[in-house]
């Protein structure tokens, strides 16, 4: 009988001692994935802020070439051939190729033509680009964060898991009755055992 005691107390001591490493290493876990999830948030919000600047560069560009687009077509149209050139010679960089583009379509005399410039394929924003590929950014950093956060969650769980193991372990040594004692103890190894290999699988992350 007493070969049985110091059986399971020895059982229950190894698994005490593993089950304290595995709660220490679990919430160690927990605390990068949760400082990654911060990092990939704030990234994340960095690059929405910057999305929303070149959004509105792009915007502004926008109002520019349709002031400038409507200036030029009203001298145009009035025959006002010098102002007509004063203002083509003021268009963007970007929006001169496809006001020229438009222009060779012969809008006047093509109905089929584009109703504007800015309808043209021609007609690209740098800013507009810019902005759309910082969204795009934003969003995978955001999807991360989400990951980060799962992990995180999930070695939370992984310490509450070992908790339950050391609270079975701790009981089984109070127990005097050797049955008792081995189903406690049986508990604890299986939490332990489908715990360990759950962790096992787990990314880790041990950057400074």
């Amino acid at each position: 009988m007493r070969g049985v005691d110091e059986r399971l107390e020895l059982v229950a001591t190894v698994l005490l001692a593993l089950a304290t490493v595995g709660t220490a290493w679990s919430g160690y876990q927990a605390s990068r994935w949760n400082g990654e999830q911060a990092k990939a948030s704030a990234r994340a919000s960095a690059a929405r802020i910057e999305s929303a600047k070149a959004a509105g560069t792009a915007n502004a560009q926008k109002q520019v070439d349709v002031a400038v687009f409507t200036a030029w077509a009203d001298a145009y149209a009035q025959d006002q051939a010098k102002l007509a050139a004063f203002y083509f010679a003021r268009f963007r960089k970007e929006f001169r190729p496809a006001a020229e583009a438009w222009i060779a379509t012969r809008p006047l005399q093509n109905p089929r033509a584009p109703l504007t410039p800015f309808a043209m394929p021609q007609y690209r924003l740098a800013a507009e680009g810019e902005a759309t590929a910082l969204e795009a950014k934003a969003e995978r950093l955001a999807a991360q964060a989400r990951v980060d956060v799962q992990r995180s969650t999930n070695y939370v769980l992984a310490v509450v898991l070992f908790a339950t193991v050391l609270f079975f372990a701790g009981m089984s040594t109070k127990l005097s009755v050797p049955a008792l004692r081995r189903v406690l103890l049986g508990f604890g190894v299986v939490v332990f055992v489908g715990t360990l290999l759950w962790i096992v699988t787990s990314p880790v992350n041990v950057s400074i």
